[in-house]
């Protein structure tokens, strides 16, 4: 019987790949190996500005050089505004998803009257302040209702989690200020429309997850198993990036930062062949996070 498993890895096209998004891609492109599924992989391009042309098909030059080419044509969000907007109104229609007119010194003002001043480095929490406003008025951003509920959901290497999304995020946006769509409905749409059934990715997005669980179940999609990689520290210990030193990779030498990436996700490989070494490498991974496990 054919394998159900469908993995994917979803590059942003703002810059090539780093030492960091090469362990992303090398773990789900080695899970999807390990139980005989297919590996997708998408441009999330929908942060326009926030991408450099050319980037995508740099980085698919640079998959392809470490031997991970994908089984189907690449997707690209860019093109699928559509599938989007349509997610949108549905959630909208069932008033799950209504307009939010505030700024982000709104919300912070808002915050403060409550109460509730966001930390240095805390999350700017949405306190709700357009929930009750009228249909009719003019939307700056669109936010997905939440609830009260506490998200829980088993990490496959991180283990049981749990987020009061209400709590700890608010509504969030799901159609920016600027007209671009969101992350989080993007992410969510296309997951569903791929059926995607396994998302491994770095630990980064791991705070992420609640909130697309969220988005799944209104959408009424099904949840996807996740497992979050380690990060690869920058200069300054914090997630490798281009803004701490973070180079792109030189796929010249595909051994090399394959098998920099292996080190990171505790797995040893020997070989001098690209393909020998992928090979051996399906089956560490194997062998240390078993089928669909």
């Amino acid at each position: 019987m054919p394998s159900s498993y469908i993995g994917r890895f979803a590059p942003s096209p703002t810059g090539p790949l780093h030492a960091g998004s090469l362990v992303a891609a090398l773990a789900s492109w080695l899970d999807a190996r390990a139980n005989h599924g297919r590996w997708l992989v998408r441009i999330e391009d929908v942060d326009a500005p926030r991408c450099v042309p050319g980037a995508d098909r740099l980085i698919l030059q640079q998959l392809a050089d470490c031997g991970l080419s994908p089984d189907e044509p690449p997707l690209w969000q860019s093109r699928r505004n559509a599938q989007y907007q349509q997610a949108l109104d549905g959630l909208f229609e069932r008033g799950l998803a209504y307009p939010c007119a505030c700024s982000r010194s709104d919300i912070e003002a808002g915050l403060q009257r409550l109460g509730r001043p966001k930390s240095r480095h805390g999350e700017l929490v949405y306190p709700g302040t357009c929930r009750e406003r009228l249909r009719g008025m003019a939307a700056r951003s669109w936010r997905l209702r939440t609830d009260h509920q506490a998200v829980d959901w088993s990490d496959r290497r991180l283990g049981p989690q749990t987020q009061n999304v209400e709590l700890d995020i608010g509504d969030f946006v799901l159609k920016r200020a600027d007209g671009l769509f969101a992350y989080q409905l993007a992410v969510v749409v296309d997951d569903g429309a791929q059926g995607i059934t396994h998302i491994v990715r770095g630990e980064d997005l791991a705070d992420n997850t609640a909130r697309q669980i969220l988005l799944q179940r209104r959408l009424s999609l099904p949840t996807p198993r996740y497992l979050h990689t380690p990060l690869v520290p920058g200069l300054n210990g914090e997630k490798l990036s281009k803004q701490n030193g973070a180079r792109a990779l030189d796929t010249r030498e595909p051994l090399a930062v394959l098998n920099a990436a292996a080190a990171v996700l505790g797995l040893q490989v020997s070989a001098t062949r690209v393909s020998d070494w992928l090979a051996q490498a399906v089956i560490h991974w194997t062998a240390r996070w078993g089928i669909g496990r």
